[in-house]
């Protein structure tokens, strides 16, 4: 199946979800009002198709708990979104080609939106229909990968790390975490769903990896050959922030030629599972990696 179709099919379901639980779930109007404005301003959904198209990789049905589980990883990243845009933090105007969150609600709602969708993100996992122990697992490596071990401690870094000359090996401490551990629980919690033991987890740990590197590479990459209007969010802010970023590190070509090395490596894990996995089929996964080029 081509991706975009995979994409028609399923997304719509995911934001389905999200709708109604925070329908269902909020009792301040402007709250949730808010939070939808956040979540219906679109986005390309990286981190629930890559869910998805990991439980599709082994031959799983996609069902209303899968939506759900991927649901909660949007309500995550939307919050971080919308957090990250703050003046205390990236401090910008612009998010998906719209005003960002703040600009439209003030701060104070903002803020109280972002910790909405965090904590409805938790609540809707519980809600789903699994055994105990998978859930218990979904819900604790969401907090890992979301909190003061993954993205929020990449975020304090990135901070930190502003108006200072960072080694390759900080930036890529700070993207591991800031960016990528959220796509780590992406393809965990898909293996999960698809009931694969711990050696297949490990090894969709190792996919993940590069694909969270690759995708900030890129972001990197991006923020200096494109566009605001392409983008749909301010270009060139890294360098007015005083950023270190790959291509301030590298320069452009190095960084196209880190890229691509990345994406060489998130096929080759394809691959691997291929050979190793008897029920894997990479070529969704093969078809989102394509996506992170430049």
């Amino acid at each position: 199946m081509k991706l975009a179709d995979f994409s028609t099919i399923h997304l719509s379901s995911v934001e389905e979800e999200i709708v109604s639980f925070l329908n269902d779930y909020t009792s301040d109007e402007q709250l949730k009002e808010s939070m939808l404005y956040s979540v219906r301003a679109g986005g390309k959904r990286i981190r629930p198709l890559l869910l998805l198209s990991t439980v599709a990789a082994f031959g799983e049905s996609i069902n209303t708990t899968t939506y759900q589980v991927a649901a909660a990883l949007e309500m995550i990243h939307t919050y971080s979104l919308i957090h990250d845009d703050l003046p205390a933090m990236d401090n910008d105007d612009l998010r998906r080609g719209k005003p960002t969150n703040h600009k439209v609600y003030g701060e104070a709602l903002a803020i109280l939106a972002g910790d909405g969708l965090l904590t409805g993100a938790f609540q809707l996992i519980s809600m789903a229909h699994l055994a105990n122990s998978p859930k218990l697992l979904l819900l604790q490596q969401l907090a890992i990968n979301a909190g003061t071990q993954g993205m929020v401690a990449g975020q304090a870094a990135d901070i930190e790390g502003e108006t200072k000359q960072l080694t390759l090996e900080e930036l890529m401490f700070i993207h591991e975490r800031k960016t990528g551990r959220l796509m780590h629980y992406a393809l965990l919690a898909g293996g999960v769903l698809a009931n694969q033991p711990e050696e297949v987890l490990a090894s969709l740990q190792k996919l993940a990896s590069h694909l969270g590197l690759a995708f900030q590479i890129r972001d990197d990459l991006l923020d200096v050959v494109s566009t605001t209007e392409v983008l749909g969010k301010t270009a060139g802010k890294d360098a007015k922030m005083e950023k270190t970023t790959y291509p301030g590190l590298l320069g452009i070509e190095e960084t196209k030629s880190a890229l691509e090395n990345e994406i060489d490596a998130a096929n080759r894990m394809i691959d691997q599972l291929e050979q190793t996995v008897c029920s894997f089929d990479g070529q969704l996964l093969r078809q989102l990696v394509q996506q992170f080029s430049v």
